[in-house]
C-alpha cells in the first residue's frame, strides 16, 4: 500500500481544511469536522519525510475504540467512522492546552528529571526515583498547544493567570482527564498492558464540555508490557514498550531530536516495514482484535466517496 501523507478534498459544505502534522482536517459548515488520519509519522514535533502504511487506519481505529468505551465519563466529538482512515464528529471550539497526565516517570518527564529538575509544570517529582518507576499518584503536566512548533510545558496557575483556560473549567478537565486515564489504565491491564502516560484535548460547543481529537493510541500514549515490568525495574533493564518511543529512539541513535541543524536520518523501505509493523501490533495489543487491513487501492477515492456518502445525510 503506499502511504497517504497528502489530502486536498472538496466535500459538501467543506468551508475549510487544516493541515496538522498527521491529520488533515476539514470543516464543514462550521458544524462538523471531518478528520483524516494520514499516515505521516511525526516525533520531536516534526513530520517525518516518508509516510507510514497503515498507520493513519491504526491510529483512527484505536481512538475510535476508546472513544465509544469512555462516552459515559464526558461526551466526545465522534459521530461516525465512515472510512477506516476518517472520523467525522462535532466542531468544537479547543482549549488552548493539552491535558498531559503521567503515571511514570518516562519519556520528557525523564528526560528533565535526569537534567536535575525535580518539578515538571507546577508538579513536584520526588527525589530518588529511577526511569520507568511509578509516580506515587499520577501527575497532569500540560503544554500549550501549539499551532507549529514545539509544545511547551505549563502549568495549571500559568494556564489560569493566562486566562487560557477559567479555574473553574480547568478543575473539570482535570477531573475528566484523570477519569480518562484510570479508564484508560483499566482497559490496558485488561490487555497485559500499562498505561504509562497519554494526552488528552478538549473543547466546547454550546457551552458544553467535549473530549476532542484522538485518545489512547500509540501516537498519544505510552503503553509497557506489564509482563516482567517490576522485574526489569529492578534490574535498570529497558521496558518492553508499545508506543512511538521506538522511533524517536531510532533517530535520537542517528543523530536527530528535531533541534536546529539536524537532519533527519534517511528512512530506508526495510524501516518503513518495519515502522508499520510496529504499529499493526499496537493496534493489536493495544485492542485485542486482529488488525484487518484495508482495502489499499485507490485510497483516496474510497474516503472521498465514504465521506461524501455520510454527509450527504447530514448537510
Amino acid at each position: 500500500m503506499d502511504a497517504i501523507v497528502k489530502t486536498d478534498f472538496n466535500f459538501p459544505g467543506q468551508k475549510e481544511r487544516y493541515v496538522g502534522k498527521v491529520r488533515d482536517v476539514y470543516n464543514i459548515n462550521d458544524e462538523y469536522l471531518v478528520m483524516v488520519v494520514t499516515d505521516r509519522i511525526s516525533a520531536f514535533d516534526v513530520v517525518l519525510p516518508e509516510g507510514i502504511p497503515y498507520k493513519g487506519q491504526v491510529l483512527n481505529q484505536i481512538a475510535a475504540k476508546f472513544l465509544d468505551a469512555t462516552v459515559d465519563i464526558l461526551p466526545n466529538w465522534k459521530l461516525a467512522v465512515p472510512d477506516p482512515m476518517v472520523t467525522v464528529g462535532h466542531r468544537c471550539e479547543p482549549f488552548k492546552v493539552e491535558m498531559v497526565i503521567r503515571g511514570y516517570l518516562a519519556g520528557h518527564a525523564w528526560r528533565e528529571y535526569q537534567a536535575g529538575k525535580r518539578s515538571l509544570c507546577g508538579e513536584v517529582m520526588p527525589d530518588g526515583m529511577v526511569e520507568n518507576q511509578a509516580f506515587p499518584a499520577p501527575i497532569i503536566t500540560p503544554t500549550t498547544k501549539a499551532a507549529e512548533g514545539h509544545d511547551e510545558d505549563i502549568s495549571k496557575d500559568e494556564i489560569i493567570a493566562a486566562g487560557l483556560v477559567s479555574r473553574e473549567e480547568y478543575e473539570a478537565l482535570e477531573r475528566y482527564t484523570r477519569a480518562l486515564f484510570q479508564r484508560g489504565t483499566e482497559i490496558a491491564r485488561q490487555q497485559g498492558l500499562i498505561l504509562v502516560d497519554t494526552k488528552y484535548e478538549f473543547g466546547k460547543k454550546k457551552g458544553q464540555i467535549f473530549l476532542i481529537d484522538e485518545i489512547h493510541t500509540p501516537d498519544s500514549s505510552r503503553y509497557f508490557h506489564a509482563d516482567g515490568y517490576a522485574e526489569r525495574l529492578a534490574r535498570g533493564d529497558k521496558q518492553r514498550q508499545l508506543s512511538k518511543e521506538f522511533v524517536r529512539e531510532w533517530l535520537m541513535a542517528n543523530g536527530f531530536q528535531g533541534r536546529a541543524g539536524e537532519r533527519v536520518p534517511d528512512m530506508t523501505p526495510e524501516i518503513v516495514q518495519t515502522i508499520t509493523g510496529r504499529y499493526i501490533e499496537l493496534y493489536e495489543k493495544i485492542t485485542g482484535l486482529p488488525f484487518a487491513k484495508a482495502e489499499s487501492n485507490g485510497v483516496l477515492a474510497r474516503i472521498e466517496k465514504n465521506v461524501t456518502q455520510f454527509l450527504d445525510k447530514r448537510v
